[in-house]
């Protein structure tokens, strides 16, 4: 079937591979697992069409970018026939220059399935068995040591790509079903995977596109999602701690303003208040107005995901994208910059800045429940000075805040030419990668850590029940997390309150009790 997408008995997601195969959905689902890819045979005619062109225009004695010449400012440098696999292997070699620490796992599988996906759209031009020997790779679960840094985002992403492909000409290094480094030619021995002999055009086509940022981009958009989600549950948490209002809440003061984004946000606190006892013991109290980090929660929340939705959107274009130079239109080669990661860094800027604002905000609850507010005692706890309670938790809270900020500068603001001015603008989008991953992994924490905060306010509003989300959360996080009469190694409470975020525990719960939020 099209697309069909298959659990296997070790936990890999097995993925026939066409142009519609790779939905966000499929990738949420594909997430942190070994992949199994199967080409329908149609791509594969694709692919071996595409390389049929290359040869004829080849053949023909023209000109042709990277085909035949050098690379860059070289780009005027004619190559003889005789050293064209020579130019190509050089190729890889020579921008296999990355350095800093390993991409992730996750990611490297996704940048390999990425490029693959690229290839069979049959605008490439490389060998089949370029194409062979990735997929193989995939099916074995051998993925390349790819270092962090190193790419300007145009032309795409160089030099992760040529440390993601040299295992395809026996050389860089590898880790094999989640073992130890090895080279890459062992690794391939022991598997019997077979390298490729280079031909015209394919370390070009190979380690030239944008599938470093997209597979980060693909990435932080399925777990932002998952945040969204989960950030509206903790804020709920936070608004039954507080005594808070729901009118904020309401759908006919929304509607006044329709940001999408505002409208998701108050649909889904409203079902999760569903039954609150909390809410109904301060009805008539006379409480004016919360403080904005409560009452504005359907306008920063939702103003965070309409920008993650512009960023979804924007990934999503770029996977059913051919992003390598030149690539062929009607049969014949041409020479643009579908390369530049100019929509995806200024996307991932803007990304990181939604992600530190979910932050920002939890943060500021966090405060709020510390300072004892409606009866709630100060930090949390009872007996304090003895014990500090939640202080410090929400000094870690400030400190990973304070680095969103910083994080948050842009990237793709800035150019740095290249090549002796031949490429003289650059994206620079993946450190726009890099540093919206960063952001996204401090707002799980900050969110996790209200989460813990907002439980044990819970705790001091009983036996008086929160509504269904807030409740079935209080519950979830108890089994896992006890309340706590007075200090201990708060810093492991954190460790399992965010490994609950990033394994869905929370989420998982309260849509099985309360349905799906928007």
């Amino acid at each position: 079937m099209s697309g069909e997408t298959v659990p296997t008995d070790d936990g890999a997601f097995s993925i026939v591979l066409d142009r519609s195969a790779l939905s966000l959905a499929t990738l949420d689902g594909a997430y942190g697992r070994p992949l199994r890819i199967t080409v329908p045979d149609e791509a594969w005619e694709r692919v071996r069409a595409a390389r049929e062109a290359v040869e004829r225009q080849l053949a023909s004695g023209e000109t042709v970018y990277g085909v035949n010449t050098g690379f860059g400012k070289l780009c005027d440098t004619r190559i003889s026939d005789e050293q064209l696999t020579r130019l190509q292997t050089n190729l890889l070699v020579s921008h296999a220059v990355g350095v800093g620490p390993p991409i992730p796992d996750a990611l490297v599988r996704w940048m390999m399935l990425l490029k693959v996906h690229s290839l069979l759209a049959g605008a490439s031009g490389v060998q089949p068995a370029c194409v062979r020997c990735l997929v193989d790779m995939l099916n074995h679960d051998v993925l390349p040591v790819v270092p962090t840094r190193g790419s300007l985002g145009a032309s795409g992403d160089l030099a992760p790509l040529a440390h993601m492909v040299l295992p395809l000409i026996g050389r860089g290094e590898v880790r094999a079903g989640r073992g130890d480094v090895q080279p890459a030619a062992e690794a391939f021995s022991s598997l019997g995977i077979e390298t490729v002999h280079l031909g015209a055009k394919d370390g070009l086509a190979l380690i030239n596109g944008t599938q470093m940022m997209l597979a980060y981009a693909l990435g932080i958009a399925v777990r932002a999602w998952r945040l969204a989600k989960q950030a509206d549950i903790v804020a709920s948490m936070s608004l039954e701690a507080i005594r808070g209002s729901v009118r904020p809440f309401d759908d006919g003061l929304l509607a006044l303003r329709p940001h999408r984004g505002a409208l998701d946000v108050g649909a889904n606190v409203r079902r999760l208040m569903a039954g609150s006892e909390i809410l109904a013991s301060h009805a008539g109290c006379g409480k004016v107005q919360d403080p904005y980090s409560l009452r504005c929660v359907p306008q920063v929340h939702g103003a965070c995901r309409d920008a993650l939705r512009h960023a979804t959107d924007t990934a999503m274009v770029e996977l059913s994208s051919v992003t390598d130079n030149p690539v062929l239109v009607d049969g014949a080669l041409i020479s643009g910059g579908n390369f530049h990661g100019e929509p995806l860094a200024l996307t991932l800027d803007y990304l990181a800045l939604a992600l530190a604002e979910w932050a920002s905000i939890s943060e500021r609850r966090t405060y709020l429940l510390l300072s004892g507010p409606d009866g709630l005692p100060a930090l949390l706890m009872r007996d304090t000075g003895l014990n500090s309670g939640f202080m410090i938790p929400q000094y870690t809270a400030a400190a990973l805040v304070n680095e969103c900020k910083v994080l948050g500068s842009p990237a793709s603001v800035d150019s740095i030419p290249t090549s002796l001015g031949q490429e003289d603008h650059v994206s620079m989008g993946a450190q726009s990668a890099l540093k919206c991953l960063q952001v996204l992994e401090n707002a799980e924490t900050v969110l996790a850590i209200e989460m813990l905060c907002a439980a044990q306010a819970l705790d001091h509003r009983l036996p008086a029940r929160p509504g269904v989300g807030p409740r079935v959360a209080w519950e979830a996080i108890r089994r896992e997390i006890p309340y706590a009469e007075e200090d201990r190694a708060f810093g492991q409470d954190i460790a399992r309150a965010l490994s609950m975020v990033r394994q869905q525990v929370i989420l998982s719960a309260v849509e099985d009790i309360a349905g799906a939020l928007a």
